[in-house]
């Protein structure tokens, strides 16, 4: 049988990394045994779905290449579908309409938790021949089976057994005509052929309910793994001070996807003591069921280190144009291409992300701003004497590269009796406006020679 996966987040807020962790896996199990993965977006909470939070779906799962088979599915555009199943188990018994009003069941709920039972729905209207009251809209409640026991063979948690009897008369249409979250995932789930479902525990109790309306309709229910939630480093729920933020911000941060798709699969899973993992090596090596049981941990400096891991090994192609979108963000459009080529590689082995990528290479990009005690402690009148003459033999200079510039350098601070760094340090300032720059003769290979005589034609 083929693996079928889902992601099916729920619009109710923007998409951050514990939703995309859940992504990640339904995505690696699909790609590891060559089945399907399906992404659907649950919008029935139409109070609090918002088209922004959509998009952040939609934009964020392109951005990490988490690129679906099927969809994205909406659920509101399967409305039809739903009432047409409602019907059919209304038809067969298999639900019923209950009119109790709020006020009775808080009454009910009351008494019951007077009497130290569990509050819960007592099916007064499961097998009611009373007359409807009037005027009251009912809700539709699916019938859940009085005896018996749901075991969930749960891939991370194992055996988890619950009574029936402790499950009451789930509402699967409200009393406003639209469907409930656990009855639309069901269908779903039945129509869509999802033969894995790959969540956070927090679902696990929902699980056993949706098993028996998938019984009930005749559908084999799927095989569930609930993962552990993730804390932040303190052992708090995550929050935003944690990194809970929309998983679009990460790109904005200048992580790469690869990386933090990366940092992600290692919470929680483990595959030897590797931490660095390509694409295709996570898809080799996942499985499911090696998900540990315990909640992980948020770590920031483990992602960034990751982060700096994936610039130093990533393809010219994929940081060049991560760059370019961070260099946009700054006021840079259009970069030529072969100079954001010679700054990528002057610079992926020194940036932790791209944002600092590009705050740190702006000036290959255009004028530098000066640094006022960089000026002044660097660029003496003595300084820009030598800076005048060193322009003269960057001028005359045959082949531009690295190598034969740093040979260049040495040569001219040798022939005057100088340091290099008597030459080099005031020629970083002149061309950079900084003290801080990759080595100075990547700095001039990089900038090319016509940026290189016309700043030093400005500072001399």
């Amino acid at each position: 049988m083929s693996v079928v996966t889902r992601f099916a987040p729920s619009p109710t807020g923007m998409l951050h990394i514990g939703g995309v962790r859940t992504a990640l896996f339904s995505w690696l199990q699909a790609r590891r045994h060559g089945g399907r993965f399906i992404l659907r977006v649950e919008d029935t909470d139409r109070e609090r779905s918002t088209d922004e939070a959509v998009r952040v779906i939609l934009d964020g799962m392109r951005w990490l290449g988490l690129a679906e088979d099927e969809g994205p599915y909406f659920q509101t555009q399967r409305y039809d579908r739903y009432r047409e199943v409602i019907a059919q188990m209304l038809d067969q018994g298999l639900a019923y309409r209950c009119y109790c009003s709020k006020e009775e069941l808080d009454a009910m709920r009351e008494a019951q938790l007077a009497r130290k039972e569990k509050p819960r729905y007592d099916g007064r209207w499961r097998n009611s021949t009373a007359t409807p009251p009037p005027g009251v809209t009912p809700v539709i409640r699916f019938a859940n089976p009085l005896e018996g026991e749901v075991v969930v063979n749960d891939q991370v948690h194992g055996r988890t057994v619950f009574q029936n009897a402790e499950l009451d008369d789930l509402i699967i249409q409200r009393s406003d005509g639209n469907p409930t979250y656990n009855f639309c995932v069901v269908v779903d789930d039945m129509d869509m052929g999802v033969t894995q479902v790959i969540r956070g525990d927090d679902h696990l109790n929902n699980t056993p309910r949706q098993i028996n309306m998938l019984r009930a309709l005749g559908a084999k229910p799927p095989m569930y793994a609930h993962v552990p939630m993730i804390l932040g480093a303190d052992g708090a729920k995550l929050s935003k001070r944690h990194g809970a933020v929309s998983v679009l911000e990460y790109r904005n941060e200048g992580y790469l996807p690869d990386a933090l798709l990366n940092y992600l699969v290692r919470l929680g899973w483990s595959h030897g003591d590797q931490e660095f993992f390509t694409r295709q090596q996570m898809i080799d090596a996942f499985e499911i069921a090696d998900v540990n049981k315990s909640a992980a941990a948020f770590n920031p400096e483990k992602l960034l280190w990751l982060n700096q891991q994936h610039i130093i090994r990533a393809p010219l192609a994929t940081l060049t144009a991560a760059l370019a979108e961070q260099l946009a963000m700054l006021g840079v459009n259009e970069p030529d291409p072969a100079l954001l080529n010679g700054v990528v590689e002057a610079l992926r082995e020194r940036a932790k992300t791209m944002k600092e990528m590009a705050a740190s290479s702006l000036f290959f990009f255009r004028d530098p701003v000066m640094d006022e005690k960089a000026v002044v402690k660097h660029l003496t009148p003595d300084a820009r004497a030598v800076l005048g003459q060193l322009r003269g033999a960057l001028a005359e200079q045959g082949e531009w590269s690295a190598a034969a510039l740093h040979g260049l350098l040495n040569d001219f601070a040798t022939a005057r009796g100088l340091g290099l760094g008597k030459v080099a340090q005031p020629l970083r300032v002149a061309l950079t406006g900084g003290t801080v720059s990759p080595p100075i003769d990547a700095t001039v290979a990089v900038l090319g020679r016509g940026r290189v005589l016309e700043r030093l034609d400005r500072v001399v």
